[in-house]
């Protein structure tokens, strides 16, 4: 597998290349795919330090316990992983200049959920814990909502609905100066979950970030089959009724295992070439 150039006889899985709209910074996004940002890496990070503050004052964190060291431990290898060069460079994330201020946080709510927002801040809420059976299945959101950090989504999100001004007002006076709704609405757009108002991830987004996190997890040293059956036992939590809000924004389960599925081999063949060595220096 190859990590950048390393052996092209095993390759990472093609990306859309999809145009998104105009906004003050473009560049080459995950997979080398056209992504226009909204937000400079400082806007990024004061934007989502606002937002996690705004949405921990209206929730309950849950403050210890088994789960709450559950999260930190495996997001922390996470995290790790995501600061592997030849990873970045395959995957082609933006991230020099930009900061992570990783934080993880379990939410005393029912629902099977999680969301990331900009710079880092991810919450579980607790009902996910009644479908992730292990540490790999957790690694397998976490890896996701991860993933979207790493892609800037929200970022590109803000660019797409034309936001901008909401969000350089709300890094200039903070959150409580906006509306009530346009708060609500940005906080949506910033981490989906994380909202009433949210505005859902788009479905390449969401590819992008199963893929990107099937990859970080498998870095981590986590099975990325487990990745399959987190999402298969996602499907069968619907029970025939409302998907779970994680699964709202994706095509159908089904697909979504499927394309996973499709992956895993190549992660596996590309963690292998990277413990072993076959992976080419950087330019």
């Amino acid at each position: 597998m190859p990590l950048h150039r390393i052996r092209r006889s095993t390759v990472l899985l093609p990306w859309l290349l999809v145009a998104v709209g105009c906004s003050p910074t473009a560049g080459e996004g995950p997979g080398h795919r056209a992504q226009s940002l909204a937000l400079s890496p400082e806007q990024e990070v004061k934007l989502g330090d606002q937002a996690y503050r705004e949405v921990l004052s209206k929730e309950q964190p849950v403050r210890s316990g088994p789960e709450v060291e559950q999260v930190r431990r495996v997001a922390a290898n996470i995290a790790k992983a995501a600061e592997i060069e030849p990873l970045q460079r395959e995957i082609n994330l933006r991230v020099k200049g930009f900061t992570y201020n990783w934080e993880f946080v379990v939410l005393r709510k029912p629902e099977v959920n999680a969301f990331c927002l900009p710079g880092g801040k991810v919450a579980v809420f607790e009902g996910l814990f009644k479908v992730a059976q292990n540490d790999a299945q957790l690694a397998t959101v976490l890896g996701h909502e991860i993933a979207h950090a790493l892609a800037h989504h929200a970022s590109e999100r803000i660019a797409r609905q034309q936001k901008y001004e909401h969000a350089i007002q709300a890094i200039g006076t903070g959150l409580g100066g906006l509306s009530p709704q346009d708060r609500d609405q940005l906080i949506g757009l910033l981490g989906a979950g994380a909202s009433a108002y949210s505005l859902k991830y788009d479905r390449q987004q969401e590819s992008e970030a199963d893929h990107i996190g099937l990859f970080l997890m498998t870095f981590a040293n986590y099975d990325p089959a487990e990745a399959v059956r987190f999402w298969e036992r996602m499907a069968q939590a619907s029970g025939g009724g409302r998907a779970p809000e994680i699964l709202s924004d994706h095509p159908s389960d089904a697909n979504r295992v499927a394309q996973i599925r499709q992956w895993v081999n190549s992660a596996h063949a590309a963690k292998q070439a990277y413990d072993a060595g076959r992976v080419a220096p950087a330019r």
